[in-house]
């Protein structure tokens, strides 16, 4: 798969890089955070939210004002396997140099399939700060170099949170996986209880 970079105008579709944001103290905080062998996601951790000039910023700047959560997703992934979306943007700022797969909700069936052939994939360079849009289809970062990835991840206050609801599993609301996010996954991920609708290639970054 070609991968493009985060400059490229072919990223404006989905998201666009934050310029003048101060994120060097909670990049210092995710170098002491290890990079597992398989992928790991912390909605919102301590050490990160305790930067608070920054988390602040990232608040006003990023949110307009509204009670944000920082995280991150570190590991090591080669593999799409699902797409997840929010009804909001998300902030990621890579730690190290990252891969992320993207493509376009709007090109969802109403009965949820997605081809994979539509997505695409940029490099985004480690300290950028990108802001992917409410109607990007996303998921963990694949690897940019062998020794695996950090990504930053801000998103309003309770999202990937647990439901405090049961829905009714019919239309969106049948991918709806915790608060805020809806996902789909690929047959051959193996993932146990989520939407089965992304067809064509499970892709793959080597």
């Amino acid at each position: 798969m070609k991968i493009n970079h985060v400059k490229d105008e072919e990223f404006k579709k989905y998201g666009r890089i934050l310029e003048n944001i101060k994120v060097e103290g909670i990049l210092k905080v995710m170098e002491k955070i290890p990079i597992p062998e398989s992928t790991v996601y912390a909605a919102s951790v301590s050490e990160l939210e305790d930067v608070v000039e920054e988390m602040e910023q990232l608040r006003i700047k990023g949110y307009g004002g509204l009670p944000i959560q920082i995280g991150y997703c570190n590991g090591n992934n080669h593999k799409l396997n699902a797409v997840e979306y929010h009804r909001c943007s998300e902030i990621n700022i890579a730690s190290t140099d990252l891969i992320l797969i993207l493509g376009c909700l709007q090109d969802v069936s109403e009965e949820g399939s997605y081809n994979t052939a539509h997505m695409e994939a940029f490099l985004i360079p480690q300290g950028t700060v990108v802001e992917i849009y409410g109607t990007t289809l996303h998921y963990a970062p694949c690897n940019a170099q062998t020794d695996g990835f950090r990504c930053v991840v801000v998103l309003p206050k309770g999202t990937n949170g647990a439901l405090d609801f049961e829905p009714v599993r019919e239309g969106e609301n049948a991918r709806l996986r915790s608060t805020n996010k809806w996902s789909i996954a690929h047959p051959d991920s193996g993932k146990v209880g989520y939407f089965i609708g992304l067809t064509g290639e499970n892709i793959t970054i080597d």
